[in-house]
């Protein structure tokens, strides 16, 4: 039967170590980095959901925008469609021996169908503009949401550095990271 044995690694060995030494001098620092990297981790979490949701509303949004824009496309072709048959029907009112009259009201029909279709069309792109605009506020959102999101990432690597060397400056690097990553956060859900 063959025994196994663990090797533990010189990295296992000092954290055990400063445990102990922690644990026997009633020395709680290795406590509370545990617990603001805890914290941290939670406000980590509330920031990715945020960043990813308002990174799915700029993709909807954009959609939406890009909907609109296809619908006025549409709309414009509808337009065109409408001149060439003004054109031809103002042609066809001036062949000699067909009747003007209804050729020129056909002109006309058309005229004013091309201003509702022109009023349509240019709705439809101003709505797509809006949407667009929408996607880009939503963006920028998510951007904010990335860089707090960094910033706490950031914070809780040098809290766990700060765990392992027990250097007080790179603690206080840890909390304005981390406080950074909050302001950001902040900015981030006042849409600035």
């Amino acid at each position: 039967m063959a025994e196994e044995f663990e090797v533990p690694s010189p990295h296992e060995h000092h954290l055990e170590h400063v445990t102990e030494h922690a644990h026997g001098s009633g020395d709680n620092f290795a406590g509370k980095i545990a617990v603001m990297t805890a914290i941290m981790a939670t406000v980590g979490a509330l920031f990715s959901y945020q960043a990813g949701s308002t990174e799915s509303m700029a993709a909807m949004n954009k959609n939406n925008a890009a909907i609109k824009k296809t619908e006025a496309a549409n709309q414009w072709n509808y337009y065109q469609a409408k001149s060439s048959r003004q054109n031809l029907a103002e042609l066809a009112a001036t062949i000699p021996g067909v009747d003007a009259a209804k050729y020129i009201a056909a002109a006309e029909r058309y005229k004013t169908d091309k201003e509702d279709i022109r009023k349509k069309a240019e709705q439809l792109e101003k709505d797509s503009q809006q949407w667009d605009d929408l996607s880009e506020q939503n963006l920028h959102q998510h951007h904010r949401w990335a860089q707090a999101m960094t910033a706490i990432q950031i914070a809780i690597s040098m809290a766990a550095i700060t765990l392992l060397t027990r250097k007080e400056w790179l603690k206080r690097l840890s909390y304005t990271a981390g406080a950074v990553s909050i302001v950001l956060g902040s900015l981030a859900a006042m849409h600035i």
